[in-house]
């Protein structure tokens, strides 16, 4: 069960000694967790291969759950070797040829800064103080490292995750008042470095930003024997959507019924590509 605590300033500032609270008003939520996506990723894999050995163990029918490097130019290349093909690209879905200017989706590079508290510091970040998300989020991994994110540069093609000094630069005029604002100690952490990457935003619907689901047969406009679906349009909301939406397609993918996915979901194939 989720868990929120409505906090004075006195209260947060027992959580995190020297936080702003402007409004007098905080939300703690004790169950919150900081998750390494990489680490977390791995994770995942090892528990779906785990499924499978299990389901393998307890039937006649072999299962496997496999992880292949290739790189793809097209969606011909999978033809006829797989029943259904779930592409899950994020912002470079588009730059599949078949799927070119046909994903109404919005793409936006964000840049994080790394910080570190100096060894010579005394004062360091309280091991039970909760992370901090304001108008910039800072996600504390220990007591002297923090990631200071994320900036919004919208319309961006820049795939590129490392960053340049200039764009470091830029980021840091952008966040560091952000989180000084909320987090006054900031300023006695270090740079260390900037990494980016690229959030493929869905469109601005009545039904809020939803992720894009469904199957891209009609949408490639091309007869084949695999069955193409999409996971896509997350933004940065991916940890949040990401079960619901692999839920959800498994079972459209399954039983060949795009009807199992809530039109909610589906909806985009009437949205005009963005360009």
């Amino acid at each position: 069960m989720l868990s929120l605590q409505v906090l004075d300033s006195d209260a947060a500032q027992r959580l995190i000694p020297g936080l702003r609270v402007p409004l007098n008003l905080a939300i703690y939520m004790p169950l919150a967790l900081n998750i390494n996506p990489r680490k977390y990723l791995q994770a995942l894999f090892s528990a779906c291969q785990n499924v499978a050995n299990e389901a393998s163990a307890s039937s006649s029918e072999q299962k496997e759950f496999n992880l292949y490097n290739e790189h793809i130019d097209n969606l011909h290349q999978f033809s006829g070797d797989y029943d259904a093909v779930i592409i899950c690209l994020g912002g470079k879905a588009s730059s599949l040829p078949e799927l070119t200017n046909k994903l109404p989706l919005r793409t936006c590079r964000g840049v994080i800064a790394e910080f570190r508290l100096p060894s010579d510091t005394v004062e360091k970040y309280g091991s039970r103080s909760p992370s901090i998300l304001s108008d910039a989020w800072l996600a504390f991994q220990g007591p002297r490292t923090v990631s200071v994110g994320s900036t919004w540069q919208w319309k961006s093609d820049n795939h590129d995750p490392s960053v340049s000094d200039e764009e470091a630069r830029s980021a840091m005029e952008e966040l560091l008042p952000k989180a000084s604002a909320v987090y006054p100690g900031i300023s006695k952490w270090d740079y260390v470095r900037a990494r980016a990457g690229i959030r493929a935003m869905p469109p601005l619907t009545a039904n809020g930003s939803l992720p894009l689901l469904g199957c891209l047969n009609d949408v490639i406009g091309e007869r084949s024997n695999s069955a193409f679906w999409l996971v896509g349009g997350l933004g940065a909301r991916g940890l949040l959507y990401h079960g619901l939406a692999g839920k959800l397609t498994a079972k459209a993918v399954i039983s060949s019924d795009e009807n199992m996915i809530p039109s909610e979901f589906t909806c985009w194939k009437a949205v005009k590509a963005s360009r």
